[in-house]
């Protein structure tokens, strides 16, 4: 599998051809949806799903096909009949990927702010992106992890324990676009050290296999 990292909180998944794209937010631009088979939403906020971008390109392939919680799908009415709702626990096959859905709930940002739907997505068994969450998937041996590293919902110890419970071989940094390049570079080096895996920053746009 080819995973390129967007900006923000976007990977592109591809194998053989098929492509999945998880996350297409107002952050990422339209690049990630060129060509995709399938999208994955975790929640409804607009930088993990840019609604005009994806109507977009369900408007050049009518077969692509996008997943999101029925609480997030209310978001992503003007897709119509693209949109599958899937719960927590779920597996289900998207682009000929093996997919399966963790979690629940958004993080907490504040008690005053409702929590809406968030699922975390783990792909083949082998890669996890959580979403606006520090949820696990449990019993899973993670092989690649995207790990948030800033948000308001969030504090660097937390993205540290996480990646300690997930124990991936390698994990990569996800939800930074608000870090500044001083910011990053704390976060960066505090990951790399504590976090006990390979981790990395990726320069959006950059693909690993």
């Amino acid at each position: 599998m080819r995973l390129t990292k967007y900006g923000h909180s976007c990977v592109r998944v591809e194998r053989d051809g098929a492509v999945l794209v998880i996350d297409p937010g107002e952050f990422s631009g339209r690049e990630p949806l060129d060509g995709a088979d399938a999208v994955l939403v975790t929640h409804e906020h607009p930088d993990h799903i840019d609604v005009d971008a994806v109507a977009e390109a369900c408007e050049k392939n009518p077969a692509l096909r996008v997943y999101a919680h029925a609480g997030t799908a209310s978001t992503l009415d003007r897709l119509g009949a693209a949109v599958t709702t899937v719960e927590s626990g779920d597996s289900f096959q998207a682009a000929g990927f093996g997919v399966s859905a963790w979690g629940g709930l958004h993080a907490v940002n504040h008690p005053d702010i409702p929590r809406v739907p968030n699922l975390g997505y783990l792909v083949e068994g082998e890669i996890y992106h959580p979403g606006d969450s520090f949820d696990p998937p449990f019993g899973a041996e993670v092989g690649t992890l995207f790990v948030p590293i800033s948000a308001p919902w969030l504090k660097l110890a937390e993205a540290i324990e996480f990646t300690r419970a997930v124990r991936p071989r390698r994990a990569y940094a996800l939800h930074d676009g608000i870090l500044n390049e001083r910011g990053l570079k704390i976060v960066n080096t505090h990951l790399a050290r504590l976090s006990g895996t390979d981790y990395a920053w990726l320069q959006p746009g950059t693909t690993i296999n």
